[in-house]
């Protein structure tokens, strides 16, 4: 059961980064900038973080590896120990809110147990990948019955990830009885598919469930998914905040967005630069995520922004053919050249040695 109190912290709506994965030139887990991450996130104003999903790549899971529990135990503890020697200004309480959500991947054994070693670690919530069930024998009625399973162990956040990468296309019908299930608490909207994220809010209004919080992952529209009241079964609200992987670099400035964005919701009438705003992280996007090469460089991307700098020694990923694509560090020094509002490099080398003591 989730604490009300963070029920109502993510339904207030927050920036959450999904969390890299650091490694040293030579591929081995580097603990240190690891943990600088963690507490990067946490000084620019994140309100929460998801850790052992895509952007801490999936790799993490091969017994060869190992590094789900290790990555999951070090971020938790990073950000409880960095929270309590750092708390809010002018608090009267020792220390903020802070969600703190595990990927969990695969079928229901894998998941179950995922799900239950996070909850070990303290983890609030699991962020349920769908992505391993493609066989036609996979019915909605089947995947449901492993989301009530996986619920059981710890409080759910689902997850709408678009097929270009992995995920699978599912039914209005699919969301509306998702959307009763007691133990969720979020959704992660990502399908990049104007119909399908309609198809997920439209569910959850029509539930009746004020509860349940929506975060996007479209990462082609995050502004206008963040701005558009949506309106269904005489119900309005708009989308929460954010869990993207996009907001694992300009995380600071991403905070002061979303500022922004909460006053801009609050006023009768939108100012039409949103839609400059909108477009211009959209291209930021692009070039991180490497849309030109159907996100081939996507985690690079991330990685390559860390370590200009200075948060990591490398861009280099697990697996030694994921790389930068051709053309696309050129791009990334192109979007940081045309938006430094969406960019984090002043805020980044003020205190980069902190994070990294």
């Amino acid at each position: 059961m989730l604490p009300a109190a963070l029920r109502r912290h993510l339904r207030a709506g927050q920036v959450i980064p999904a969390l890299p994965l650091a490694l040293r030139r030579n591929r081995r887990w580097d603990e240190p900038r690891q943990r600088a991450l963690v507490r990067y996130y946490l000084d620019a104003g994140a309100g929460g973080l998801a850790v052992g999903v895509h952007s801490t790549q999936f790799a993490i899971r091969d017994p060869n590896i190992a590094l789900y529990t290790p990555v999951l135990r070090l971020a938790a503890d990073s950000a409880a120990a960095w929270l309590a020697s750092n708390p809010p200004a002018r608090s009267p309480t020792p220390a903020r809110p802070f969600a703190l959500i595990a990927g969990l991947c695969g079928r229901t054994p894998q998941a179950l147990a995922e799900a239950r070693t996070a909850r070990d670690l303290g983890y609030h919530a699991g962020l349920l990948s769908l992505g391993a069930w493609h066989s036609s024998a996979d019915t909605e009625k089947k995947i449901l019955a492993h989301c009530r399973t996986v619920a059981r162990a710890i409080p759910l956040i689902g997850f709408y990830l678009q097929p270009a990468v992995g995920g699978r296309v599912f039914s209005y019908a699919f969301w509306r009885a998702f959307a009763d299930l007691p133990e969720l608490v979020a959704i992660k909207i990502a399908p990049f598919n104007r119909y399908r994220t309609l198809d997920v809010v439209r569910a959850v209004l029509e539930s009746g469930r004020d509860d349940v919080a929506l975060y996007t992952g479209n990462d082609d529209n995050i502004l206008a998914d963040l701005l558009t009241p949506f309106t269904f079964g005489g119900r309005t609200r708009h989308i929460d905040g954010g869990l993207l992987g996009q907001w694992g670099v300009g995380t600071h400035a991403a905070v002061r967005l979303f500022a922004d964005v909460q006053r801009a919701r609050a006023r009768p009438r939108l100012d039409a630069a949103w839609l400059d705003r909108n477009a211009a992280l959209t291209d930021m996007n692009a070039a991180v995520f490497d849309a030109a090469h159907a996100f081939a460089g996507c985690l690079p991307g991330i990685h390559e922004v860390l370590r200009r700098q200075g948060l990591l020694a490398t861009h280099a990923c697990l697996d030694p053919h994921e790389s930068l694509s051709p053309g696309q560090a050129a791009e990334l020094t192109r979007v940081a050249r045309a938006y430094p509002w969406l960019t984090d490099d002043e805020f980044v080398a003020v205190n980069v040695h902190r994070w990294l003591a």
